[in-house]
């Protein structure tokens, strides 16, 4: 029988899963990624460390599963977009891999923004520029770290370093690279006129060639296979920027649905047959391309979703994970029961989830405003699940000023859509039913798909995706918790708005000292 990996390389964990070719999961293995955060706003992972996650988990996966190597057809990576890795000519990885949380370039984006670079760059590449991308982690690292430009070997991202010490091929596979500004729109290659924009035209040849998600680009080698456990000799397919994975487990390939995936970044999008070119709303939205050529990707995103609750645990909660974890419970399960134990109508304190990053202020911090005595630890639970579904409502609200109708349902994707009161919540906030589907690993599965297409196993994607995707889940918003969470989410926004004037100022402080 024919069995498909699919290896998720997140923010926060490194996961690889293996389906059926109904889609059926059939074992998932996970290590939490260790993050490091050398100065304020700096967000990197150890390159090496990365390769050994992969390696682990697909041992893992395949021991636990009990699946002869050599049933498994394909191979699938999604991971994080923006980012940057950097591979050495010396066969190395030349520095840390900096994570899409990373903002240490926001000065470079807000200089593009005032001088005109970024109106001249949007003209190519449809989209507009953020910290994150590799185009200003590069500018950052060519001022501030020179010695390790001219040793660049290959410029990569997430999924593509790792599909690299996999196949020991360098690739960049389209959608990821359409989303780091590499490339123009219009030609669908590589623009040396961008490149010049950013100042980085002497990097053009560290730019890999260019290749197509859901098509074969390598064979796992025989140091890899001994590593990971893999047979040498198997199919690794481009891959894919994680979130283009979970719109094909979610099946949403065609313009009519809307994907909201909540996960490290809440992403908001939807597919179309044109780019979203007016620049009054390319300050919010970008254009990509998307695994089906026929389409390009219309997308909101910001890194302020999920990945604040992962700090909430990590950080506030440690002793109760500890306790979860020797009583053999989740500590997910305990902080639903706590939300679940507080009434929509309570007033929570508001919490604005922008430890990364945030939708309305470049410099914004994360904070809980409106506490008092009364308030426990599970109301601020409660107050983060509320806080990351009203940033993914202002970033609907920035995506559906580009679309002509209203989606009908919200396709719901990523660690949110584990929780049932947590996706009641999101249904309440976005006044929209949400649907989910029956699937632990979204990005993993997305991966599946695409690697039994590529395989043959299916005739194409839409085909793939109608068999090994299933929605088995739908939750309508409860009218009366609609007319109290808008209440909430005005005042949220109030909150956030009032906040303004201080960021620039802390900003400066944390830039210059007092």
């Amino acid at each position: 029988m024919k069995y498909f990996l699919g290896l998720d390389n997140g923010g926060t964990t490194t996961k690889a899963a293996i389906y059926d070719r109904e889609g059926k999961e059939i074992c998932v293995a996970s290590v939490e990624t260790k993050m490091i955060v050398p100065a304020p706003g700096f967000v990197e992972r150890n390159m090496d460390e990365m390769w050994e996650a992969n390696c682990t988990v697909t041992r893992n996966a395949l021991e636990k599963s009990g699946i002869d190597p050599a049933d498994i057809a394909g191979v699938g990576i999604c991971g994080h977009g923006k980012g940057l890795y950097l591979w050495g000519k010396d066969n190395r990885p030349l520095r840390n891999g900096i994570i899409s949380t990373d903002n240490r370039a926001w000065k470079y984006t807000e200089n593009w923004r005032k001088d005109g670079t970024e109106s001249e760059v949007a003209k190519l590449s449809c989209q507009k520029i953020m910290s994150c991308q590799p185009v200003a982690i590069l500018a950052w690292l060519r001022d501030h770290e020179p010695e390790c430009m001219d040793k660049i070997q290959w410029i990569f991202e997430a999924k593509d370093y790792v599909r690299f010490r996999l196949t020991g091929e360098a690739g960049a596979e389209y959608g990821d690279s359409s989303g780091a500004n590499f490339l123009n729109l219009h030609t669908r290659d590589y623009d040396m006129e961008l490149l010049k924009l950013f100042g980085l035209e002497q990097y053009r040849d560290a730019l890999p060639p260019l290749c197509e998600a859901a098509k074969i680009c390598g064979q796992v080698t025989e140091e890899a296979a001994e590593k990971c456990g893999l047979l040498a000799g198997t199919p690794v397919i481009g891959g894919l920027f994680d979130i283009q994975a979970c719109m094909l487990a979610a099946n949403v390939l065609t313009e009519e649905e809307l994907c909201m995936i909540a996960g490290t970044w809440s992403v908001e999008l939807y597919l179309s047959k044109t780019p979203v070119v007016e620049k009054k709303f390319l300050e919010y939205i970008r254009n990509t391309f998307f695994l089906l050529p026929e389409y390009y990707l219309v997308e909101v995103g910001t890194a302020a979703s999920a990945g604040n609750n992962e700090w909430f645990v990590r950080e506030l909660l440690p002793e109760l994970k500890a306790q979860a974890k020797a009583e053999g419970r989740s500590i997910y399960e305990i902080m639903n029961g706590w939300v679940e134990e507080i009434p929509a109508k309570e007033l929570c304190p508001i919490f604005l989830p922008y430890l990364f990053e945030s939708n309305v202020h470049p410099h914004a911090k994360s904070c809980f405003v409106g506490m008092t005595s009364f308030h426990t630890r599970k109301h601020l639970v409660r107050s983060v699940y509320e806080g990351i579904a009203f940033t993914h409502r202002l970033d609907l609200e920035h995506l559906l000023v580009s679309r002509a109708d209203r989606p009908k349902v919200i396709r719901l994707t990523g660690g949110v859509a584990k929780s049932k009161v947590w996706t009641q919540i999101f249904a309440d906030v976005m006044n929209l039913p949400i649907e989910i589907v029956d699937v632990n690993e979204t990005g993993a599965l997305g991966c599946a798909i695409a690697a039994a297409t590529a395989t043959g196993e299916y005739r194409d994607m839409k085909e793939a995706a109608s068999k090994m995707s299933r929605i088995t889940t739908r939750v309508e918003p409860i009218p009366e918790n609609v007319a109290i969470y808008n209440k909430k989410y005005d005042l949220y926004r109030k909150t956030a708005d009032a906040l303004n004037s201080v960021w620039d100022v802390y900003q400066d402080l944390e830039d210059n000292g007092l």
